[in-house]
Formats: C-alpha cells, structure tokens, sequence
C-alpha cells in the first residue's frame, strides 16, 4: 500500500496531463490569443505545486483561477494526498471558456476519486464563468462572495485590459487599478487570501518592473512576503509545446500583516528537468527600500548581483546629470491632420524609431510608411523641442535585436531645422525641455548602446519594452565620464559592440 499511495497520486497528474494536451491541440489559436491561454504542463504544475507550504493538519482551501484542463489543481491535490493523507481538501477551479469545462470537470472528478480511494474526503466546486466576476460580485442569487482561500494556484491569462472594460473597473473597486488580465488576477488572488495564505503563480516578468504595472505592485507587496521567485534561462521551455516566448516567472509569496520582509530563494534553471540552483537573497535587494516605483529585482545568480552592485556603484542619477527622460510628444495618430509624408514648406522633421540607424537619425526615409514631417504651428509648436542635441532611445525592440536598449544621438548639424518633433515611440533624453551639451549627449549614446548596461536593464525587465520610466531608474556615469566617452568616440563613424564597450570600459568601468 505505501508503494501504491505514490502511484495513485502519480497517474492523476498523468491522467490529466493528456487532458490538457487534448485540450490545448483543440483550441483554435486566435480564441488561445482572445482569452490569453497557455495550458500549464505538468512539469510547470508539479513545480508550482511543490512551492506549497503545506499545514501539518486540518483542511486546505484551494483555488485556482483561469483553471485551463485542471492541471494546476491536480497536481496540488496529488501533492496534498502523497504528504498529508489525513488532511480534508476543497478546490474551487474558475474557467471562462465553455470548451474547457468538460475536461476541467473530468480532472475535478478523478481528483475526488483518487482522494476517496486514500479514504480522504475532497470537495470540488466548478465556477463555469468569468473568474473577475466571480471574485468581485459573487454568484448565485444571493451574490455571496467567496470565502477566503489557503492557497491560490494560477497560471493567469495573458491579455490587456481596456481602460474602460467592466472587468477593470470590477478589479479597481475591489483592490488596485491593473492594465493585464494577469496581474488582474494576481490582485484577485491576493485579496481572497487568508492571513498567512499562500499564492503560487506563473506569469509574465513584465510586472515587476515599468510604469503600467506600479499600482499593482504597490498593492502587492504591501500586502505580500515573497518566499520564492524562479526563471528559466530558455524562454522556450515553459511552455513548449504552444511556442510561446515569453519571459515567466514562477514564484510563491505569502500573505502577512507585519511589515518585516525576510530573505527570497531565487532560483534558476534552463528547463523543468535540469539543474535548479538557487541562494537566498536579501528583501532589499529584491525591492530597494524607499523605491517609489516598487521594482523588484530578480537576481538569478552571483554575478547578477556583482552586476546589481556594480550598477549601484555608478555616480549619478539623471537628476545629478541635469538631465530628464521623456516618451516623444508627438501620437500620431492623434495630429494626424499636422503630419506630412515629406519634407514641405512649414514642416519640420518628426522622428520615428525608423529614423534610428548606427547611433545616428537618418532623415528624410523616402517612400517609408510612417511621416517625416509634422507642420510647425500654434497647435503643434508644443509638442516639439528648440533644434539641439538629443538622444533618442526606441521604447520597443524585438526579441531578434541583440541589446534591448537602441540610442542614437539626433545632431543638429546634420538635420537642417528651426525644430524637431519626436514621436511616441521613442524615449527623448534632454536638458529641461531643450539640447544636451554635444559631448555628453554622445557620451550618453555609448553608454546606452552597450553591453554593461543591457545587462543591467535586463536584469530587472521582462518585456522588450522600454519606457521613460525604466530609464529614470537607472544610475549613470558621471557627466566627466560621458563626457570622455563623447570625445573618444570618433565623429562620422559607429563603432561595432567590442569597440563601444571598449569605449566605456577604459572611460567608466
């Protein structure tokens, strides 16, 4: 019999694992891309599942959002039979898609016969709608809203939430203003938790840090200790078999009362199956303490945080600089009346991401999809910056690009203007609304183009998005050091990326 316990618990997560896998091969892809699903495979449930901290007795109220085939759930469960036979168990999964709930209801089943068959007693419910809903308004025709839980398990929904969605406003109203169905969900989750009640989660790193994700990282970690946080080194192995690329992490936090925060256990491996190496870290090093922005800082290793600290070694904020970061005023879409495809008597040039070339802006593009010009006048003259030296940052690169930050310096002396617009996607570094002193703003180009420093963004971002907000979080060389830098750098030439770190290494580091 202790041979066949193990077994049993072993075959339920198998069992639902060809559920899921029959499952996820029958949803057409653009509903995948509607409703944001990726099915959890079992290796990602079973290690989700083993962040747990199990109570030695008594009971254990489990929900799980966004339940997909149930794996999550199942494999929980199956973890709950193994190491605490006596323990009486309840599940609540929430699914929205209707395609779904047959095989979530056959995983429920075989949860509670599998349970039966150890002589545990296990109590399913099936929420068959919107989880947001659910939480926010509760069901039935009393509307009671849910008990609290002793674990919360997901794998969330990846998709954005309109601004003015009825799902947001419900998550507003009841904890913080979120713009992701994901951390939607996490927000949820934290507030049906009891004291001491754990979250276990997979999501997208892309919260941790950037402006749209501040509230609810303020929500989180007020209300939250973060025990756990792991990430994969291959994006490609989470979740293999929907070719999904996105950067995930797992991690595991627990809902307290106290203010004090003690050490994470950061760990990493390239896939489910291999190596895990983890250290514990420092709460501060995880979340700088006064930070108002509320980043955290995921390290997976030792030379990240020889990285962290060599990063908080640098001089100078942007304020120390004189400096200030801002997204281009220019929405295009909302001066569309002003653009010009070409140069005109009136214009003056208006700069996109395509515009962006070897550390330079090459303007006029001919024949290219996006304008040149924005007309100068009283509605537009605002939105664009007195002619001088800027530099120019894309706001989104692709996953191809080999740094996530692209800069390039806009020179006055090769664009003839009165003024210059930017466009919203690019981040604009200048001195109050005006120019950089030329050597610096060339200085500035060098340092962001280079190596060191996208390690540094990556380190704490998730997503190939960069925003003004990153960049003001940043520390810097000091002006004397950019300075040397824009002077080494060899004007009417782009050096490759081993002489671009050459340049900072003899300058800065």
């Amino acid at each position: 019999m202790a041979t066949e316990a193990p077994a049993l618990a072993t075959d339920l997560v198998l069992r639902t694992e060809a559920r899921r896998q029959e499952s996820s091969a029958a949803l057409d892809s653009s509903q995948r891309g509607q409703l944001g699903q990726f099915f959890t495979p079992s290796p990602a449930a079973d290690f989700i599942a083993s962040l747990a901290k199990l109570p030695e007795a008594g009971s254990l109220r489990i929900l799980d959002p966004g339940a997909g085939a149930g794996s999550l759930s199942a494999s929980l469960v199956a973890r709950v039979l193994e190491e605490r036979p006596g323990m009486k168990i309840s599940v609540t999964a929430c699914e929205v898609d209707p395609q779904l709930h047959s095989a979530l209801q056959a995983t429920l089943d075989d949860c509670v016969e599998t349970a039966s068959t150890r002589g545990v007693h296990l109590e399913v419910n099936l929420v068959r709608g919107d989880f947001i809903s659910w939480a926010t308004e509760g069901e039935g025709s009393l509307a009671q809203l849910p008990e609290p839980f002793d674990v919360v398990i997901m794998n969330p929904p990846y998709k954005k939430l309109a601004a003015g969605s009825r799902q947001r406003k419900l998550v507003s109203a009841a904890c913080t203003e979120t713009s992701n169905l994901y951390s939607a969900f996490m927000a949820l989750g934290v507030h049906l938790l009891n004291p001491g009640g754990q979250l276990l989660a997979i999501t997208p790193r892309s919260f941790a840090n950037g402006p749209y994700f501040r509230l609810f990282r303020q929500y989180f970690l007020e209300r939250m200790h973060l025990d756990r946080a792991h990430i994969f080194e291959a994006r490609n192995k989470v979740f293999a078999d929907t070719a999904v690329l996105q950067e995930n992490v797992i991690f595991a936090a627990t809902r307290t009362v106290t203010a004090e925060r003690g050490p994470v256990v950061v760990s990493t491996s390239r896939s489910y199956s291999e190596e895990v190496r983890q250290r514990s870290v420092p709460y501060a090093e995880m979340v700088h303490p006064g930070d108002r922005e509320f980043f955290i800082h995921i390290s997976a290793d030792e030379e990240d945080s020889e990285l962290a600290a060599s990063h908080a070694g640098l001089p100078a904020t942007l304020p120390d600089l004189g400096l200030k970061v801002s997204t281009g005023r220019v929405v295009d879409f909302r001066s569309r009346e002003h653009l010009r495809p070409d140069p005109v008597s009136g214009a003056v040039p208006l700069i996109y991401p395509l515009h962006m070339r070897e550390g330079a802006i090459k303007w006029p593009v001919p024949g290219a999809k996006k304008n040149n010009a924005i007309m100068l006048n009283e509605e537009t003259e605002k939105l664009t910056f007195p002619l001088g030296h800027y530099v120019v940052v894309k706001r989104l690169s692709s996953k191809e690009e080999k740094r996530r930050v692209i800069a390039v310096v806009f020179d006055p002396e090769q664009v003839a203007c009165e003024r210059i617009g930017f466009e919203n996607h690019v981040n604009v570094f200048h001195v109050e609304g005006s120019g950089l002193p030329a050597e610096v703003a060339r200085g500035l180009c060098i340092w962001l183009n280079s190596t060191i420093l996208d390690r540094f963004i990556r380190r704490f971002s998730g997503h190939t998005q960069v925003n003004a907000t990153d960049l003001r979080n940043l520390r810097y060389p000091s002006v004397e050091q950019l300075s040397a830098v824009g002077r080494s750098w060899e004007p009417g030439t782009w050096p490759d990326q081993e002489e671009i770190d050459e340049l900072v290494r003899r300058n800065v580091t």
